[in-house]
């Protein structure tokens, strides 16, 4: 009549272990989706990879991002998301505190490149001089604009 019934405590402490265990695998689950680097990329290769003067937005969810001529890196809560641009190579554009050349900025933010730049050497230079800069992660923005302008002869796809 008053014998213990074992099965009963051996059921409850597996059930106690599956739920502490159950929570650690809910707790280690992260708290966001990965950064999609892939989306960015495709949007940026879109209008890279088009024959005509194009602009894009992507938007972002992402804590920090590092754009390079042939990259995107994409960081959140200890994830990094990486891309490669199949078409390229572009033209990172710094924000106005991170350049003392905001030429590149202003034709981003929709000014057409004749009223910026003298002539388009001008612009190639800027390009170029953007593309071999140092690269290093930045705060990332709400979204990133993509464009590919044309000056003369000259073609270059704007990131920032």
């Amino acid at each position: 009549m008053f014998e213990t019934q074992l099965d009963g405590t051996y059921a409850w402490l597996g059930l106690a272990v599956v739920s502490i265990a159950t929570a650690g695998v809910v707790a280690a689950l992260p708290a966001s989706p990965p950064p999609d680097a892939d989306g960015v990329a495709h949007t940026i290769d879109s209008v890279a990879g088009g024959e005509y003067v194009a602009t894009a937005d992507h938007g972002l969810s992402a804590d920090r991002l590092r754009i390079t001529p042939r990259t995107v890196a994409l960081g959140n809560d200890g994830t990094v998301a990486r891309a490669t641009l199949a078409e390229g190579p572009i033209t990172p554009v710094p924000s106005q505190a991170e350049s003392s050349d905001d030429r590149l900025r202003r034709v981003l933010d929709g000014a057409s490149p004749e009223t910026v730049f003298d002539d388009p050497n001008a612009l190639a230079t800027a390009a170029e001089r953007e593309r071999t800069a140092e690269h290093g992660w930045r705060d990332a923005p709400d979204r990133i604009t993509v464009t590919r302008v044309r000056y003369g002869g000259v073609y270059v796809t704007l990131v920032g």
